[in-house]
């Protein structure tokens, strides 16, 4: 059963020996030669399912992956029972609120500690599961990256997330986030994160500006 449909992966429910499971197909592209789009969705398949690994090794939570089928670029991995924290957020009470966000920064920091960018940091791709631990799920935009830029941007989108679909709540939460982060990574790199942050919403009020000016 088809439950989403993005611009790069469809993603359906499916049965598999006796369980249910996520299958991530990654869609052929037609203006791409043939062999070219086979190479591209194959080891964007193969990368997203080693993200997966590393996060784990990270001690962030993801889906235990069963198949990685690198010739029709797809994923069979865990489906998880849970809630995605995007349903829950603006009910939770001020105290509920300020212990998740901060959960949710110290997970995003054990990932950035290891040079791990999740690539699509937002509510809707973490799920608080039964036992109170957050999953984090579709790493399809990920990469490993030292690059204090890609840890700012990682960031500024989980920012625009809250900003978006949590917007009455959005100040405490992102500062409740970077206070776990902080935890994690310590001040000296989360300052320089914060400061890339700074950096890259000063860039998109300037085009936002000339934009208007022009």
């Amino acid at each position: 059963m088809l439950i989403k449909r993005g611009a790069e992966a469809s993603i359906f429910l499916e049965e598999w020996q006796g369980q249910k499971v996520i299958m991530k197909h990654r869609l052929p592209k037609k203006y791409r030669i043939r062999q070219i789009d086979q190479k591209i969705r194959s080891y964007r398949t193969l990368h997203e399912s080693q993200l997966l690994h590393y996060a784990k090794e990270a001690g962030v939570s993801t889906p235990i992956i069963y198949m990685v089928d690198l010739a029709d670029s797809n994923i069979i991995m865990e489906f998880i029972e849970g809630t995605q924290v995007k349903q829950i957020l603006n009910d939770l009470s001020p105290e509920e609120r300020q212990n998740l966000s901060e959960y949710i920064g110290e997970l995003i920091g054990r990932l950035h500690i290891r040079n791990i960018i999740h690539g699509d940091l937002t509510t809707s791709n973490m799920v608080l599961n039964r036992n109170g631990n957050i999953i984090f799920v579709d790493f399809g935009l990920g990469e490993i990256s030292v690059e204090l830029e890609l840890k700012g941007v990682d960031l500024h989108l989980m920012k625009r997330a809250f900003q978006s679909t949590h917007f009455c709540i959005a100040e405490e939460c992102f500062k409740a986030v970077l206070c776990g982060y902080t935890e994690i990574v310590g001040q000296k790199m989360a300052k320089k994160v914060i400061n890339k942050i700074r950096e890259i919403e000063g860039r998109g009020r300037y085009i936002s500006e000339r934009k208007r000016s022009g």
